[in-house]
């Protein structure tokens, strides 16, 4: 058996600490307090089981820390001495993680965890602290074992003892203090307590990521929906795959599972499937599981319990099985808590929560959730069915008589009372033969408009129907949807022209003092106008196969098409608006498709007029939004903005999902364009959720997920933003190279914003892989630079160094970006001394900036020197000098530690760190010699370099002549125009001078 020398556990030690939580870490950790032990190295084995109690909580294992927690209690009551003060802090600190891991330990005895609390009372009182911890550890066992008077007393001694350096954080307390008035039930006071956190004014290593995530059931039941939708968004991305916060994320599942969203509790619960098998910590388990629940059991309710879930301990399971198993699971659970505390609390709280009610019907999150499938059909049933009740007769003329009425003014809501209708009808005998027809029609307008193959057949009996009837104006439309249907299915130009003079036909054959007869026959020559534009393209087409001209022909079309649209407008203006409506619309199509969108937007307006001077508000909706869109185009946002919101306007009464989700898409772009990104957030939002109800996710919701993104974005909402556009992104990348580019560059930019720059660079690398073959190399070079940035701020240093390189390339290639070049070098410079300041990196950083100087101080083309080239010039001179400075910090540090191992391999003398000073200050001199040029815009930097060379004068053995500089900047400053010198700069400068003349 081998075993660890004292540099391997020390070493192993170090990268425990900076491991992520969770199992593998803990197990890890066990070996090395293992190990520890047996080298009989007593300081070493308290490390190790220091650093077993930090593994264990932060985990699903944290109950496991109470085994080392009292053997380290055991070292120390061995010998306080061996504890520096440090050490003992922390094991003090530590007894607040213990006291909690008893309350959530249901096989210790009560009586052992009241002994633990008292010892933790007796410990910190001998020790000097405050009862402000104990009283808090006292009021979450007091409450779990249902004595509530106890946890009264221990609140308010807790609040009122003084906080001292053993008490929690401030956003630790505050999360306690809110949980308890929630638990109370009062969640407006809950949310005030809380307010510190969810701002982000009071925060720690796991907070707000656990308020976020309770505070979500207490918004919901006051109303407050976007708060809850936006802490979702936030606090579910910070919680995501930590194991410690597994009761979060069973929160943010149960907030899914309440909220419509039970797609998106799916997701969830499938990213973090291998934490359903059981976890060590019951209390956790109770919880994570506690949240699994609900989603299961709404998914039950809804029909889906036959979907697979996630497996539980290596097996497969449904919704349904699933469900049994962690319900019999977390009942025992609760029981054994209850047992021991000797209540029921425990057991009712969790029934009470995993029976909870939905709190919103439907609360749009605006990431991407894939679709639920339709619920099973139930069982037929075994026994015979029962007759339904007869349909009340009055009841069914009323929803008939709406019915008819919806239909003739072409009401959107028509489909679904026919629906209605057709559903009492059923197989009942005695129902009016018109009813019956009217049925057959509704159903073969709904067949002939999905281009089901018997919509022919289906409409021809509805118009034989009619007809033995003697309905002959219900005939005549049925013979115009037999050339629609025709048309639809790709017959012969010759057939369908013959099925629309059959129809015109019959539209004039009616009697003349029919009502509809003048309406019949108007729709049937605006029929005949649009399907022999479509047979003309057609006959174009083959024309064109066959060699014949096509670009004119289809001008030739276009100009017969208007012109006869044109003369159906005039002839009937006055007496069928809703008609002409749709003909102005089609002429506004028209002149966009030639290019002429001045002529496209009166025509779309007066489209719209006539269809709400028809009194049909809904069919006005199409030719807004394409108004608003091309007045968009035209540079006219006021006028855009005004024709998108009547459009939202009118759109009341359509029942078309994709409709609603275009105008109010429309809308947001717009508004998103005239900087109002708050409601251009809630259009695109609601946009995105009309978008998954029309089944165009990955279309329009991918587009309207986007612009919500960007909504968010302009509100600083980055961490929301990043959720959205993560969701959604393969949909997005789906659509063309170039929005797959912007797309990967905006997360980059986001993450980069959120300070996640490992994820920021990835993002950066794949954009530029798709750029990679473009003949214009600056888009990738600016890409590579935003990776090797992020590289960098990762400290990934020879991956940052391989990007900075090709980006350098890239530039070089471009031979138009020096600005570009010279902040890669001078990047290059600085990451060539991070990782160790030796004379090699020295150099190495001297070289690299002398080239981007000689970039900059080379004439670029015929241009005068820009001020933008002589920043960036002093910039490089700034720069350099502090990287001397950093060289010759590293000697005069290691002059003040002679004792410290580590230090440069080189030593300089006297007279090579006085050169290295000089030349240091020439540098700054330089550089605030051009800032001085460059005007007050540069003031700042200007006073930096002579601040800098003003005290490297007094290195230097000259604190006079440092002073001097900073004193005749100080006399300048004072003759510029008053507010012109930031506040800031004199005094300091003064305080400065005062120091080096002291």
């Amino acid at each position: 058996m081998s075993t660890m020398t004292r540099e391997e556990i020390e070493q192993g030690l170090q990268e425990n600490r900076f491991a992520p939580g969770g199992t593998a870490r803990n197990a890890h950790a066990e070996v090395l307090a293992a190990a520890a032990e047996a080298s009989g190295d007593s300081e070493l084995f308290r490390d190790a089981l220091d650093n077993l109690i930090n593994s264990y909580l932060y985990s699903s294992e944290s109950t496991k820390m109470l085994v080392p927690f009292a053997r380290l209690l055991q070292e120390y009551d061995k010998d306080p001495g061996a504890f520096s003060k440090g050490d003992a802090h922390s094991l003090f600190w530590q007894f607040k993680w213990v006291a909690t891991a008893i309350s959530e330990s249901p096989e210790i005895p009560l009586e052992s965890a009241t002994g633990w609390l008292d010892e933790m009372e007796r410990r910190y009182r001998i020790a000097g602290y405050s009862e402000r911890p104990v009283r808090e550890s006292e009021l979450w066992f007091a409450d779990v074992i249902g004595d509530d008077e106890r946890a009264e007393r221990a609140y308010a001694r807790w609040q009122a003892a003084d906080r001292d350096d053993m008490s929690d954080c401030h956003a630790c307390e505050l999360n306690g203090q809110g949980h308890y008035a929630m638990l109370r039930g009062d969640d407006a006071r809950a949310l005030e307590i809380w307010q510190p956190v969810l701002a982000g004014d009071k925060t720690c290593a796991e907070e707000p990521h656990r308020v976020l995530a309770t505070a979500l059931l207490p918004l919901l039941r006051l109303g407050r929906f976007e708060e809850a939708r936006a802490q979702h968004l936030r606090g579910y991305r910070m919680a995501r795959g930590k194991e410690s916060l597994l009761p979060s994320v069973g929160k943010h599942i149960e907030f899914c599972a309440l909220t419509g969203n039970e797609p998106r509790g799916l997701e969830i619960l499938a990213e973090h499937a291998a934490h359903v098998a059981p976890l060590a910590n019951l209390d956790d388990r109770l919880s994570f599981h506690g949240g699994v629940l609900v989603l299961l059991r709404r998914l039950k309710d809804l029909g889906h319990g036959h979907l697979p879930a996630v497996p539980y301990e290596g097996v497969p399971r449904t919704v349904a099985e699933l469900y049994e198993v962690l319900r019999a699971d977390a009942l025992d659970i609760a029981r054994r808590f209850d047992a021991r505390n000797g209540t029921t609390r425990v057991s009712e709280r969790f029934l009470a929560r995993i029976g909870g009610a939905p709190l919103v019907d439907v609360l749009p999150l605006g990431v991407r959730s894939a679709a639920l499938p339709q619920p099973e059909p139930a069982a037929a049933p075994v026994a015979a069915p029962v007759p339904a009740p007869a349909t009340d007769g009055a009841a069914l003329a009323e929803l008939v008589r709406r019915a008819r009425a919806a239909r003739d003014l072409g009401h959107p809501g028509s489909e679904g009372l026919w629906a209605e209708v057709a559903a009492r009808v059923g197989t009942a005998d005695a129902v009016d033969p018109l009813v019956r027809v009217d049925v057959a029609d509704h159903r073969a307008l709904a067949a002939a408009r999905a281009g089901a193959g018997d919509a022919a057949a289906l409409v021809t009996a509805v118009r034989d129907g009619y007809r033995a009837l003697g309905r002959e104006e219900r005939a005549a439309l049925s013979e115009l949807r037999l050339a629609s249907v025709a048309a639809q299915s790709g017959a012969a130009p010759g057939e369908i022209r013959e099925l629309l003079a059959v129809a015109l036909r019959a539209a004039e054959a009616l009697e003349a003092d029919e009502p509809l007869r003048g309406r019949r026959i108007a729709l049937a020559e605006l029929s005949a106008i649009r399907l022999e534009s479509y047979l003309r393209s057609l006959e174009a087409t083959d024309a064109h196969d066959h060699g014949h001209g096509h670009g004119h022909g289809q001008e030739r079309a276009h100009g017969e098409l208007a012109a006869e649209l044109t003369a159906f407008v005039a002839s009937y203006a006055q007496s069928l608006p809703d008609l002409v409506a749709e003909a102005e619309e089609m002429l506004g199509r028209i002149a966009l498709s030639e290019g002429d969108p001045e002529r496209a937007v009166p025509l779309l307006a007066a489209a719209a007029a006539r269809a709400i001077e028809a009194g049909r508000p809904w069919q006005a909706v199409d030719p807004l939004v394409l108004r608003a869109g091309v007045l968009m185009s035209l540079g006219r946002p006021e006028e855009a903005e005004e024709a998108a919101r009547s459009g939202l306007a009118h759109a009341g009464e359509l029942t078309d999902a994709e409709q609603q989700a275009v105008v109010r898409l429309t809308l947001a772009d717009i508004l998103l364009e005239r900087a109002d990104a708050a409601e251009a957030a809630e259009l695109a939002l609601t946009a995105a959720h009309w978008f998954d109800q029309a089944g165009l996710t990955a279309d329009g919701g991918a587009q309207a997920r986007l612009l919500l993104a960007r909504a968010y974005a302009h509100q600083h909402r980055n961490a929301d933003a990043a959720e959205v556009l993560r969701s959604t992104l393969p949909d997005l990348l789906e659509h063309g190279e170039q929005q797959a580019l912007a797309v990967r560059e905006f997360l980059g930019d986001l993450l980069r914003e959120l300070g996640e720059p490992r994820e920021a660079a990835e993002q950066y690398l794949l954009a530029a892989e798709l750029v990679k073959g473009w003949e214009d190399p600056r888009p990738q070079a600016g890409l590579a630079q935003s990776a090797a940035d992020q590289l960098s701020e990762a400290r990934l240093t020879p991956e940052a160094v391989a990007a900075y390189e090709r980006a350098l390339e890239l530039h070089r290639l471009s031979g138009d970006a020096p600005v570009a070049e010279v902040r890669v070098l001078r990047s290059l410079a600085w990451l060539a001394i991070r990782e160790e300041v030796s004379a090699t990196g020295v150099a190495r950083a001297r070289t690299l900036m002398a080239e981007a100087a000689g970039i900059l101080e080379t004439p670029q083309g015929d241009a005068p020197e820009s001020p933008e080239l002589r920043s960036e010039l002093a910039q490089t001179w700034h720069q350099l000098a502090q990287v001397l400075d950093r060289w010759v910090s590293v000697h005069v540090q290691e002059d003040d530690d002679e004792d410290e191992e580590s230090g440069p391999a080189e030593v300089l003398g006297d007279a090579e760190l006085t050169a290295l000073r000089l030349e240091e200050v020439l540098l700054w001199d330089r550089a605030a010699g051009v800032y001085a040029d460059l005007g007050g815009d540069h003031l700042a930097e200007r006073f930096q370099c002579l601040n800098n060379a003003a005290w490297t004068e007094r290195e230097l053995g000259r604190p006079e002549a440092g002073a001097a500089r900073l004193s005749a900047l100080i006399e300048e400053l004072r003759t510029w125009p008053e507010g012109s010198v930031p506040e800031w700069i004199l005094p300091r400068a003064e305080r400065t001078v005062a120091h080096l003349t002291d």
